[in-house]
């Protein structure tokens, strides 16, 4: 049988430091090309016991998220934030950095915690990693912010109802890269952007990738 990994020990020994490409103020712990996990199979994962390592890439929606963050502190300074579903915790380390009064970042992968917890630190800011599953609870942040969370029907549908209900008393944010389960009511856009992407995870050289406001 297998056994999990020391989380970050094995983010450690599978990742490099490197900056997501329109976020170059910022290091994360990513798979790069001289990674073992940038070239891992399905079946080693398994033998890992780890879920996919979507914690381990700077993804479209985050980069922008992180972007627009640092460009206008403005947003987010003084306020409590939520990086909801938040990978490597890109777009809550940019609100640490431009004065957030408290940065939360939640992800229900163990790895993804710690990778958080990890580039947090990397980057000399505050984030608290919580792995509580968030949905349906009472919003506690002024704003909340999801990067590419629209990938999949199922936690479109999970995620979705909640976001709308939490609008009604936070601020809430989604910046989508085009992905096929978006709703395309409710969402007003706020700035777009082409983000640099690679081929290995997206179809395209860049992807383009708009930040919504959620409406109740």
């Amino acid at each position: 049988m297998s056994t999990r990994p020391d989380p970050e020990s094995f983010i450690l020994a599978n990742t490099s430091p490197a900056p997501a490409p329109l976020v170059p103020e910022i290091t994360l712990h990513l798979a790069t090309e001289i990674t073992p996990i940038w070239q891992a199979s399905e079946d080693w994962l398994t033998r890992q016991d780890i879920e996919p390592p979507f914690w381990a890439f700077a993804w479209p929606g985050g980069q922008l998220l992180a972007r627009h963050i640092l460009d206008n502190p403005a947003l987010v300074a003084g306020r409590r934030v939520l990086d909801f579903a938040a990978g490597c915790g890109l777009a809550a380390i940019a609100c640490a950095r431009a004065g957030a009064s408290m940065v939360e970042a939640a992800e229900i992968d163990p790895l993804a915690v710690a990778a958080i917890t990890l580039n947090a630190r990397a980057n000399g800011v505050a984030v608290t990693a919580t792995g509580e599953d968030l949905v349906g609870t009472t919003p506690r942040w002024d704003l909340i912010l999801c990067g590419d969370v629209c990938y999949e029907n199922p936690m479109t549908e999970h995620i979705l109802p909640w976001l709308r209900a939490c609008a009604r008393t936070a601020e809430v944010w989604i910046a989508d890269p085009g992905r096929a389960y978006l709703p395309r009511a409710g969402l007003h856009p706020i700035i777009t952007r082409d983000i640099p992407t690679t081929r290995e995870l997206e179809d395209r050289d860049a992807r383009r990738t708009t930040l919504y406001r959620v409406t109740p």
